[in-house]
C-alpha cells in the first residue's frame, strides 16, 4: 500500500485519529477496579471519529478519503484493511515508523460504555496539514471534516482558516475532551467552520449553558449551523435563527459506541448530496441509530436505498 500519494479526487475527506478499537459488548455488569467480567461477546473494528464517520459516509456512496497517521503494525491488521477494501482513498496517510497505532479497549454495558485509550502517535497531529500530499489531497475536495481534539485550538486555526479560504467547506467533532471544549480559543476556531457536531454534554461544555437550546443557540454566534446530537432523542440544529428539531428512530441498542460519528457519515453524506437541512438531520439521526445496533459503530453500514426507505419513517 503506497501513503506517499494523493491522486483521487473526492467529495469529503475525514481528517483525524485513527484506532483499532477492541469491543467488549453483553457484559453481565459493569466491571470494578480488582474484578474480572467475563463475555463471550468480543469484536475489533476500525475505531474513532475518522474511521467511522469515513465508513458510514462511502457507504452511502459519498466518494471519500481519510487522513491519518498509523504504524506499521495497522498494514496488515484486520479494522486498517476493512477501511482500506470500503474503496475509501488512503493515500495521504502517514506512515510512523515510531509510534503502534492508537488502541481502545471498550466495554459496553446497559446501553452505554467505557474506554480505555493509547494514541501517542496522534500528538502533533495538526503537522500533517502542512504535508504536501495532505495539501494535494485537499484541493481535490469539497469537504473536511475534522474528528479529533484539536488541541490545543489556537494551533489549527490558521491551517484551518487557509484551508476555508481556498473553498473548502468544513466541520468538526472534537469530542469528549474538556480541556479543548472550555478553552477560550475555541470560538475562533468554530468561526472557521461551517457545521459543528458536538453531543448534548460537549455543547453545554462549550458554552457554559445549562440548556441544550440555549447552548445551540450560543454556538450558532460562532459557527454557521451548529449541530447538537441527542441521543435516542434525535437533535437540533440553529440556521438562520431557527432552531430545528428532528426525530430518530428507535432501536435495540447494543453498543453505542462510534453512534456520534454515524450521525456525522450520514449528515455529510446529505448534505454533500444536496439534501435539505432536514433531509441531513435526518439521515444522520438515522445512521446514528443503526450503528448502535451492533458492536462498533462502524460495523452497521447502511445502504442508501435502506436509508431513503428509514427515512420515510420520520
Amino acid at each position: 500500500m503506497n501513503y506517499s500519494s494523493a491522486r483521487a479526487r473526492v467529495d469529503l475527506v475525514v481528517f483525524g485519529e485513527f484506532f483499532l478499537d477492541l469491543i467488549f459488548y453483553k457484559l453481565p455488569r459493569a466491571p470494578k477496579l480488582g474484578e474480572e467480567v467475563k463475555t463471550q461477546h468480543f469484536a475489533e473494528f476500525p475505531g474513532g471519529g475518522l474511521a467511522t464517520t469515513a465508513l458510514v459516509a462511502a457507504g452511502l456512496g459519498t466518494s471519500t478519503a481519510v487522513i491519518t497517521r498509523i504504524g506499521k503494525d495497522a498494514q496488515r491488521n484486520q479494522s486498517w484493511q476493512k477501511l482500506v477494501r470500503s474503496g475509501i482513498f488512503v493515500g495521504a496517510c502517514e506512515l510512523s515508523a515510531k509510534f503502534p497505532t492508537a488502541m481502545t479497549v471498550c466495554a459496553a454495558y446497559d446501553g452505554d460504555r467505557m474506554m480505555i485509550t493509547h494514541d501517542t502517535i496522534n500528538r502533533s497531529l495538526n503537522k500533517l496539514l502542512m504535508r504536501p500530499t495532505v495539501r494535494a489531497q485537499l484541493r481535490k475536495a469539497k469537504h473536511l471534516h475534522l474528528a479529533c481534539a484539536l488541541s490545543p485550538p489556537h494551533a489549527w486555526t490558521p491551517a484551518i482558516r487557509r484551508l476555508r479560504s481556498q473553498g473548502l467547506t468544513i466541520s468538526l467533532d472534537v469530542g469528549w475532551n474538556p480541556e479543548v471544549l472550555r478553552s477560550p480559543r475555541l470560538p475562533a476556531l468554530l468561526r472557521e467552520c461551517d457545521f459543528v457536531f458536538p453531543n448534548e454534554i460537549e455543547a453545554r461544555t462549550m458554552t457554559g449553558e445549562k440548556s441544550v437550546e440555549k447552548a445551540a443557540k450560543k454556538l450558532a454566534q460562532w459557527v454557521r449551523i451548529p449541530v447538537v446530537k441527542l441521543g435516542r432523542d434525535g437533535c437540533i440544529a440553529i440556521q438562520d435563527e431557527q432552531l430545528l428539531r428532528a426525530k430518530s428512530i428507535h432501536v435495540h441498542v447494543v453498543d453505542a459506541t462510534g453512534a456520534g460519528d454515524a450521525f456525522n457519515g450520514g449528515f455529510l453524506h446529505g448534505y454533500l448530496s444536496g439534501c435539505s437541512l432536514e433531509d441531513c438531520l435526518r439521515s444522520g439521526n438515522i445512521c446514528g441509530a443503526m450503528a448502535t445496533t451492533c458492536p462498533g459503530g462502524a460495523s452497521t453500514i447502511l445502504s442508501r436505498g435502506k436509508l431513503l426507505e428509514l427515512m420515510k419513517r420520520i
